[in-house]
């Protein structure tokens, strides 16, 4: 199969509409007609239910849409990454996490013998995974269990616990620690609700959050409480406290980067963060 065909296929899939996908790839609907019927006749199944009124996905048209988005991202990843290859690489890591440590990192990287330039991506709540994945990123600072791994390369580079953030002057801010079961049941402060897959929030009482600095500002204002890895302690101001949770689960950190990576120089960033 060719991207071209992918791409026609794909568009009319989503958009279930010939019309629609025509004016969407910017061509003529006869043309874009005549391409599926060619690329189902080459499969020898059919992918798509057409009567006068709707177009539907058969169970071949739904596997082959899950497997044409899959392969024209990581065609769209190879583009980007090889347009960038010798000229630097991009590093993806969340605003406000890991903050101290991505400085030492860089630090520590510009030293190695033959290291270029790395531009630095400060990306939003739960993106940094997705920026890796299509290509705009080459390598990343995750956290586990919050972010996915699976079929990337990692290293460990350290664990740590985690800590309730409370508003200053809180009655259990001078508490020695928590539990979880206090800290779900805080009146008043309820958990943050952080994006998952596709930008989506799950329902809750607690406020939608974008970023680490929308979060400590709703919990200086008493709206909010935040479960943090205990490094975050860093970035609180005077008029937040930082309790540890006794039976929170621990916070890993990894450095990840795509399995066919070969570049020199993001296997100088990992020798770098590993010996950190």
């Amino acid at each position: 199969m060719e991207t071209r065909e992918l791409r026609y296929y794909v568009a009319v899939a989503e958009e279930l509409h010939f019309g629609r996908a025509a004016e969407r790839l910017g061509i003529a609907q006869p043309p874009l007609s005549r391409a599926i019927q060619r690329l189902e006749r080459r499969l020898g199944v059919t992918l798509l239910e057409r009567s006068s009124r709707a177009v539907s996905l058969t169970e071949a048209g739904r596997v082959l849409l899950a497997e044409g988005r899959a392969a024209l991202e990581a065609v769209e990843a190879a583009d980007r990454r090889t347009r960038r290859a010798g000229a630097g690489f991009v590093l993806a890591a969340k605003a406000g996490a890991s903050g101290e440590f991505l400085a030492k990192l860089l630090d520590a990287y510009a030293a190695e013998p033959g290291a270029v330039e790395v531009e630095v991506l400060l990306c939003g709540i739960a993106e940094q995974e997705r920026l890796l994945r299509d290509g705009r990123a080459d390598v990343a600072l995750l956290h586990l269990p919050f972010d996915s791994i699976v079929g990337l390369d990692t290293e460990e580079l350290r664990t740590e616990t985690q800590v309730v953030v409370l508003p200053g002057g809180h009655p259990l801010s001078t508490r020695p620690s928590l539990t979880l079961a206090e800290v779900t049941a805080l009146p008043g402060l309820p958990m943050p609700r952080w994006p998952g897959p596709g930008g989506v929030y799950p329902p809750g009482p607690g406020p939608e959050v974008h970023n680490h600095t929308q979060l400590l500002q709703l919990i200086s204002l008493g709206r909010a409480a935040a479960l943090l890895p205990e490094s975050c302690r860093a970035q609180l101001g005077h008029d937040l406290v930082a309790v540890p949770v006794s039976d929170a689960p621990t916070v890993t950190t990894v450095i990840a980067w795509p399995p066919q990576s070969r570049s020199r120089a993001v296997a100088g960033l990992v020798r770098a963060a590993t010996r950190l």
